[in-house]
């Protein structure tokens, strides 16, 4: 995915001209020639990049559910463990529904050459595949090498499952007081809005064998992305920070105890999303590669590297390294690596990690107090500052210099030279504001909207009985 777009189209069959005996020597060498050139451009379908890419895809779906569901719903109180666990879940199905009907063709379809451009190329896409138009078994999506491709359907389902987890990431900052048709009436303006847009801007592109065809708008300023640090983690992460100022804190909250109900749980989510995070990073690259085996190792060593960061710092500033904390700042490490888990080297991966871990912390423990916002699970504080920090330092790492990829050039068929750390670094910051403008104003916006409709908060009994029993008539446990 990293600067990707599926590039689409059947392959017809080329036939040749039976040739008869008797024609001139020069017509068989035509027929040589052409057959040569039929050879060269027929498609390359591998089995294993498309096994990976379908693997990759159940794993980033494990992520959302359960794994995302357990997470956060262990951190709320056990009133409302249940709406937690429905707002994800129906999250979930309600994206991957408008993914397959309308997102996919928004995100990654646009013009094919700079005739057809208009001033929304840059910004969404159309509607030419709604619906899956023209997808079927036989259509082909290009990979990151030049005419090697994997099925269409394989990097659609991909694709869902990241529109998917990406809005239920914003379920978490605004549990236990939001009503649940105003969850959902939200997340799908939000998904349209802000999520396809900037999956459009960032991963929109012709592919190896069209790279100069009209590209997504940070696309094309040269912004890296690899699997989602802002197209996903800033992106929710801002849209949870001005959902949670603009629903308002829960009641009690800094006056009651508001612990989380069942740590276990949200330790068995934290892994299970590390676990499906190998298919969100290293599936990212599309091709079962020495690429995709760093972004796999990336993965392990910035989450270990953050998770450790987290429990010390807190251990230095609170005077005990917490379960919570290690998990959570295992999270900000998968967060901070996720743009850059296929640029950067190992020790790049290291260092994102603990700065990201080590920082997230530093937010969630000493700042978000003194903001006094009820920010209730850290979406922003884990994936808005963890994705912040990762894309801009991906610009540092990505350098050839400190052990990174740098950037390949698909004209010269080569790593591009005289790579800037201080270049990349600005096109890193207008990624990093263009989600943060983005998603804040539409997100804004949209909770205006449902707030005029059907209200934002629940009513203050109900939301003092907890929101299993008067939201969805039903008890976590019965004992």
């Amino acid at each position: 995915m990293k600067r990707l777009t599926a590039i689409t189209a059947m392959i017809p069959a080329l036939a040749l001209p039976l040739i008869g005996a008797a024609m001139p020597a020069i017509a068989q060498e035509a027929t040589d020639t052409a057959a040569a050139a039929v050879e060269t451009v027929a498609p390359i379908v591998d089995k294993g990049d498309a096994t990976w890419m379908m693997v990759s895809a159940i794993l980033v779906m494990m992520m959302s559910i359960p794994g995302l569901a357990l997470f956060y719903g262990g951190l709320v109180r056990s009133k409302n463990m249940l709406s937690v666990l429905m707002q994800v879940f129906t999250v979930f199905c309600v994206m991957a529904l408008l993914w397959v009907c309308f997102g996919y063709s928004l995100a990654f379809t646009g013009a094919g050459s700079a005739e057809d451009v208009t001033a929304l190329t840059p910004f969404i896409g159309g509607f030419s595949k709604a619906f899956l138009a023209g997808v079927n078994p036989g259509s082909l999506a290009e990979t990151f090498t030049q005419n090697v491709f994997v099925p269409e359907y394989v990097f659609v389902t991909f694709q869902l499952a990241f529109a998917c987890i990406a809005s239920a990431l914003i379920v978490g900052a605004t549990v236990e007081r939001m009503k649940f048709s105003a969850i959902l009436i939200f997340v799908v303006i939000w998904f349209f809005l802000s999520y396809l847009p900037m999956a459009h801007m960032v991963w929109w592109w012709g592919g190896p064998s069209a790279f100069d065809a009209p590209a997504g708008f940070l696309f094309g300023h040269g912004d890296l992305d690899f699997a989602g640090g802002t197209v996903i983690h800033i992106n929710a992460g801002i849209a949870g920070l001005v959902a949670a100022i603009m629903v308002g804190p829960r009641l009690g909250y800094g006056k009651e105890l508001m612990a989380p109900h069942n740590l276990p749980f949200t330790f068995i989510g934290g892994c299970l999303l590390w676990i499906g995070w190998f298919g969100f990073n290293a599936g990212s690259n599309m091709e079962a590669t020495g690429t995709a085996a760093l972004a796999l190792l990336n993965t392990v060593v910035a989450t270990a590297a953050a998770a450790l960061a987290w429990a010390f710092g807190e251990w230095l500033f609170r005077g005990h390294p917490s379960l919570l904390g290690g998990v959570s700042g295992a999270i900000a490490g998968l967060v901070g690596i996720t743009p850059a888990a296929g640029f950067v080297g190992p020790m790049g991966a290291i260092v994102i990690g603990l700065v990201a871990g080590f920082l997230c912390m530093w937010f969630v423990v000493s700042l978000k107090s003194k903001l006094g916002i009820d920010e209730s699970l850290d979406v922003f504080g884990i994936h808005g500052i963890g994705g912040i920090i990762g894309a801009i330092l991906t610009g540092v790492f990505a350098a050839p210099s400190l052990g990174g990829t740098g950037v390949f050039d698909y004209a010269t068929g080569a790593v591009a030279e005289g790579y800037s750390i201080a270049g990349q670094v600005t096109t890193q910051a207008l990624g990093v504001m263009v989600a943060v403008v983005w998603s804040g104003v539409v997100s804004f916006v949209a909770l205006l909207i449902v707030k005029a409709v059907v209200g934002l908060r629940v009513e203050a009994n109900d939301e003092r009985q907890g929101l299993d029993v008067t939201t969805h008539g039903e008890n976590a446990y019965n004992s």
